[in-house]
C-alpha cells in the first residue's frame, strides 16, 4: 500500500521548502525550492525548446554533484535572472560549492535553474532594462517554507495548460516500506491536461483522495488520435514549456539520481496530452537528499521509485491546474465548459 505524505507536497521530503512570489501586472512568479544542506541532483530534458542555467554542471561526470537550490520561474530568457538572486543570498549566508576555503574567497552557489514562456499572457511586460525577476527571486527565497499554496502562485502565476490555466502543482506519495518521493510542477503545456471534450484528467487512474476534483475517467473515451482536445492550436517556439521536480530522501548516486529524473518525465506524458513537443522546454529535475543514512538503493528498488516519480508528477499536474484561478483571459478548469 502507498498513501500520500501528510501535506501531500514536495516538502514532504525532509530538508526541502519552496518558496513563491508573483507580480500580479506583469503576470508572472518564480519558485524556489531550498535544499537545508547540499542534495544530490540531476536533471532530464525532454521538450524541443528548454531554456536553463547550471544544468550542465548536474552531468553524472561533471565535478559538482550537489545543489544548494533549484529555481523555476516565468518570463523566458528573463526569468533566469531569478536564479542570480538566490545565489547572492546563499552566498552571503556562506553556502555553496568551494575546492577550498581561502580566506576572502566566496563560495559559488549551484542553483540550476528552468524557464517557462509567459510573455504574452496579457500582462504588462515593458519592464525596458529592469525585468523583475531578480526581486522575484529574492521574495521567493525569502518566502521559502514548507507550507505553500498550489494554483496561481509562483512560476505557475502566468502559466497556461493547452489552451485553459495552468498552475503550480505538488504531491508525495509513501509506500509501507519505506520509498517516499515528493513532487513539484510548473504547468504551461502545449498540450492539455484534458480528456478532449470533456473536464475529466489524463492523470485520473493515478489521483488519491479526490485530489482534483475525483472525476475519473469518462465512461467514453475519444477514439481520434489526433484530437488534442484543448491544447494550444498555434503554438509558437518557446512559448510552452513544463517545469517539474521530484525529490527522494533515498540515498542515490549520481548515475541514480539521473535515472530518477529520466523515469520521472513519463508522468508528464501520462498527464498531458501531447508531451515533449517541439514547442515544450519540459524538464524534470531530480534531488535526492540522502536523509534516510541508508546506504543506495538497489536496481530494483530504484525502478520502483521511478515509476513513483512519474505517478506522483502526474498527480502533481492534476493539482497545479485544479487549483487553478482564472486570470484575465486565461480560463481556469473550475470555469471551464468544454467545446
Amino acid at each position: 500500500m502507498s498513501t500520500s505524505g501528510p501535506k501531500n507536497a514536495l516538502t514532504d521530503i525532509a530538508g526541502l521548502s519552496v518558496g513563491n512570489a508573483e507580480d500580479e501586472t506583469v503576470r508572472t512568479g518564480v519558485t524556489v525550492i531550498l535544499c537545508d544542506e547540499p542534495a544530490l541532483a540531476a536533471v532530464d530534458v525532454r521538450g524541443g525548446g528548454p531554456g536553463t542555467r547550471e544544468t550542465d554542471a548536474l552531468a553524472p561526470h561533471n565535478l559538482v554533484e550537489s545543489i544548494d537550490a533549484l529555481v523555476l520561474s516565468g518570463g523566458s530568457v528573463y526569468g533566469l535572472g531569478a536564479a542570480d538572486a538566490v545565489a547572492a543570498q546563499l552566498g552571503a549566508n556562506g553556502r555553496g560549492f568551494a575546492l577550498m576555503d581561502l580566506p576572502g574567497v566566496p563560495r559559488s552557489p549551484i542553483v540550476p535553474s528552468a524557464i517557462l514562456y509567459d510573455l504574452a499572457n496579457g500582462g504588462n511586460k515593458k519592464w525596458g532594462e529592469m525585468p523583475p525577476y531578480h526581486e522575484l527571486g529574492r521574495q521567493a527565497f525569502e518566502n521559502t517554507s514548507t507550507d505553500f499554496a498550489l494554483g496561481n502562485v509562483g512560476a505557475g502565476y502566468g502559466a497556461l495548460a493547452g489552451s485553459i490555466k495552468g498552475g503550480l502543482g505538488s504531491a508525495s506519495i509513501f509506500t509501507h516500506d519505506n520509498l517516499a518521493i515528493g513532487a513539484l510542477v510548473a504547468v504551461n503545456s502545449f498540450g492539455s491536461v484534458l480528456v478532449p471534450g470533456t473536464k475529466n484528467f489524463w492523470a485520473a487512474p493515478y489521483e488519491q483522495n479526490d485530489e482534483f476534483g475525483g472525476l475519473g475517467w469518462p465512461t467514453q473515451m475519444p477514439i481520434d488520435a489526433d484530437d488534442w482536445g484543448a491544447a494550444k492550436l498555434n503554438p509558437g517556439a518557446r512559448q510552452n514549456t513544463t517545469l517539474g521536480v521530484v525529490a527522494t530522501p533515498a540515498s542515490l548516486t549520481p548515475a541514480q539520481t539521473k535515472r530518477l529524473a529520466i523515469m520521472a518525465q513519463d508522468g508528464l506524458a501520462r498527464a498531458i496530452r501531447p508531451a515533449h513537443s517541439p514547442f515544450d522546454g519540459d524538464i524534470v529535475f531530480a534531488i535526492a537528499t540522502g536523509a534516510t543514512g541508508q546506504p543506495a538503493l538497489d536496481e530494483v528498488s530504484l525502478t520502483r521509485l521511478g515509476v513513483l516519480a512519474a505517478d506522483c508528477l502526474a498527480r502533481a499536474v492534476g493539482r497545479g491546474v485544479y487549483a487553478a484561478q482564472s486570470l484575465g483571459d486565461a480560463v481556469a478548469w473550475r470555469d471551464y465548459t468544454p467545446g
